[in-house]
């Protein structure tokens, strides 16, 4: 039976929305194949083995040396991968593959894949090189516009520039309304749509407290559609499209997300033509490849009026919450929640063996 450690939670303006897709992968975890080992990083950058805040561990044996507030360090010898208890300096045992559930800065920006790629520790999803690419949105943007795949106009602008930047040059070069963006965060968080200059004003205010690179991007009038991504490279497989129809809020904002009930209803699989959903699905596995992301990706598209598609963002750790898409789409095309995280582990298994391979080699 493999361990599989749950890393969640982190100093991310994201963290509560990873506390709530751990809560739902520890659930979905086939106990009869995998054995959880529940590590929260809280929001001072703690590490702490079996907590889940508000939660109660089910079916999670834990003792005096093994505790709900136990603070420990993951660390790789040579022939096995240890956690050890800080204050005791004790080790607690083997983990044999992570799942990281950390949303937003420092769980999807290379930077605790680096850290589990130095402990010798095999881990679910997008490498260092493609959680990068994937976190920031320039690069990604300009990673796919030399593959020749469509994305939304913009400009970026760093934090330095902002008081440069008039209302008036950023209207010649992207139109009304425009949306202004962190470049390196997720669900939404910053995020604003302007349409005059008092707005534009706030919305660089909004971002420039999440990032020091801002977008700003052109609005697309279309329908959003995402589809998931499975495999590595060589192996990828897309799931059926799904669409997200905003029902209360000017966009996909994190209200309509995470807060409002009725901000926006789910319509899976979307209702499109056999040549569209081919195109969609054709798409995501060509955005994943070009990105270099393995393992999971949620790819977001916008479909215009002339089914025109436009790429909006990649997602290398997409939710994992009740509501999310991720699950969703692929339960619809066969893949039940357990299945999905089961070829997660094994895709981050057989990618650590292939690692391990070629590195011996050079």
């Amino acid at each position: 039976m493999n361990k599989v450690g749950i890393i969640y939670g982190g100093k991310s303006v994201e963290h509560e929305i990873s506390v709530r897709s751990a809560q739902n992968i520890l659930d979905a975890l086939d106990r009869k194949k995998y054995e959880p080992v529940i590590i929260y990083i809280d929001k001072e950058g703690r590490w702490l083995l079996n907590k889940l805040p508000g939660q109660i561990l089910k079916g999670l044996q834990t003792s005096p040396d093994n505790s709900p507030n136990t603070e420990i360090a993951v660390i790789g010898k040579a022939n096995s991968n240890q956690l050890i208890d800080i204050e005791k300096g004790k080790e607690l045992g083997s983990i044999d593959v992570i799942f990281p559930v950390l949303h937003g800065t420092n769980g999807e920006d290379g930077s605790i894949q680096g850290l589990l790629q130095l402990a010798n520790l095999p881990y679910v999803g997008a490498d260092i090189l493609g959680s990068a690419i994937g976190m920031d949105k320039d690069v990604t943007k300009r990673l796919l516009r030399d593959a020749n795949i469509p994305v939304a106009g913009y400009i970026v602008l760093h934090k330095n520039d902002v008081h440069q930047t008039t209302y008036e040059s950023i209207l010649t070069k992207v139109g009304l309304p425009f949306f202004v963006k962190p470049a390196n965060l997720g669900s939404s968080v910053g995020v604003s749509k302007v349409a005059n200059a008092d707005q534009f004003q706030l919305a660089m205010c909004e971002a420039s407290r999440y990032s020091t690179k801002i977008l700003i991007e052109k609005n697309i009038i279309g329908r959003e559609i995402e589809c998931g991504v499975l495999g590595n490279v060589g192996n990828y497989k897309a799931s059926l499209p799904g669409e997200v129809l905003v029902e209360n809020d000017e966009f996909y904002s994190y209200h309509a997300k995470y807060i409002d009930e009725k901000g926006a209803t789910i319509c899976i699989p979307a209702n499109l033509s056999a040549k569209t959903t081919e195109e969609i699905r054709k798409t995501a596995v060509k955005v994943c490849e070009t990105l270099c992301v393995e393992g999971m990706a949620r790819v977001d598209f916008f479909l215009t009026p002339q089914q025109e598609l436009i790429v909006n963002e990649i997602n290398t750790i997409p939710g994992f919450t009740n509501i999310s898409m991720f699950s969703k789409l692929w339960e619809v095309t066969g893949l039940p929640y357990s299945k999905v995280i089961d070829e997660l582990i094994q895709l981050a298994l057989e990618r650590h063996e292939r690692n391990r391979v070629e590195s011996s080699r050079s």
